[in-house]
């Protein structure tokens, strides 16, 4: 299952990725390509295209994310709303949390 969890706080906001969906064989899994290709491109976004300066950690299964500033915010909210999706479409394999 991939768990994504939010930390949304005044000055920052930050979330991590974990897990391997399990919805279809490596190489076919439509849940785990989502969600990789959403997170990806979150970070892509707010480091590259905004020039924010976010931290991130990513390891097999694994990817942590922390940036601040209201546009960064913004993007990261627009993948919590992305991940909800999927989570809402994809019960058993997606889950999303938010700590505030």
């Amino acid at each position: 299952m991939v768990k994504a969890s939010f930390c949304i706080r005044e000055n920052s906001v930050s979330f991590t990725v974990t897990g391997h969906s399990g919805y279809a064989e490596e190489g076919s899994d439509i849940v785990c390509a989502a969600v990789s290709s959403a997170t990806i491109m979150t970070v892509n976004t707010v480091t590259e295209i905004l020039g924010e300066k976010g931290k991130v950690k990513v390891e097999d299964g694994f990817l942590q994310f922390e940036a601040s500033g209201k546009p960064a915010r913004d993007i990261i909210m627009g993948l919590k709303l992305h991940l909800e999706g999927l989570s809402q479409e994809y019960p058993d394999y997606v889950t999303v949390t938010t700590e505030v």
